[in-house]
């Protein structure tokens, strides 16, 4: 979703570009190790910036960031990332942080003057005909919304945000949503990881996903024009059992759709 949106928000020019520094928009990260971090950058979790991301660790920067958030909001959660020291060089090591998509969101608010829900709802969910109504859950009432989860959506609906994607950001009656060319962009390989690009991973010959913890899962092949949604309830939030079942079946589906060979009558 984040990723989408910056496409909207560099279309509507609120976003000057994706070279601009993370403190651009969010002066109250100066002075820390964002200092020099640039929006490609964060999108592509190439910030440099010290991060633990282990999810069974109640003392991992993710435990600690996401009780910030709980307690004081995003501001508290800036906070905490304000004060994490620098691993590497921007743009040199590829290091997943949760944190950084709620930094992202916070661009975003900042950029638009708008919530992630709203801007969300005006440029994606209506242009692209959505089903039913969304819900974006917020770090706590009255703040924002997490900027890398938290969605719920309904299975359709999220198909349809795949078939957006797939479509090269463009609605169903050739509205475009992104500016040409962000979709390529935005999946093409980081520098520093082969397997992602602006918030989305890259599944190799051109395929690529939005992919969740449990299972959840939008699965776009550009190739065969394939789309898959799928809702998921794994009985952990990640492991290398489960998501080698649901590869097994995407490349079995995607064998069975290469392999048919539809034949068109004569009139």
């Amino acid at each position: 979703m984040l990723s989408l949106l910056y496409g909207a928000a560099l279309q509507d020019g609120n976003i000057s570009s994706l070279d601009d520094p993370v403190t651009r928009y969010l002066p109250q990260l100066r002075g820390s190790a964002y200092d020099d971090v640039k929006l490609r950058q964060l999108l592509q979790m190439s910030s440099g910036i010290a991060w633990n991301e282990d999810e069974v660790d109640s003392n991992s920067d993710l435990a600690q960031f996401s009780r910030a958030g709980r307690s004081g909001g995003l501001d508290a959660q800036l906070a905490y990332m304000k004060r994490l020291p620098r691993k590497a060089q921007p743009g040199t090591l590829f290091n997943y942080n949760t944190g950084e998509t709620n930094v992202a969101g916070a661009v975003l608010r900042a950029a638009t003057g708008r919530t992630l829900a709203d801007y969300l709802s005006e440029k994606i969910w209506k242009p692209a005909g959505m089903e039913s109504d969304a819900y974006w859950l917020l770090l706590r009432e009255g703040d924002s919304e997490y900027g890398g989860c938290c969605i719920s959506a309904t299975l359709r609906d999220y198909g349809r945000l795949g078939l957006l994607a797939l479509r090269g950001g463009k609605t169903a009656d050739g509205t475009r949503v992104v500016p040409e060319g962000w979709m390529k962009e935005s999946t093409t390989r980081a520098p520093t990881a082969p397997n992602y690009g602006y918030l989305w991973w890259l599944e190799g010959s051109g395929s690529y996903a939005a992919s969740g913890i449990f299972g959840q899962y939008i699965y776009i092949v550009p190739e065969h024009q394939i789309v898959v949604a799928i809702h998921g309830l794994w009985p952990v939030a990640y492991n290398q059992e489960q998501p080698a079942h649901r590869r097994a079946f995407l490349q079995a589906l995607i064998r069975a759709v290469s392999e048919t060979k539809l034949s068109v009558p004569n009139p």
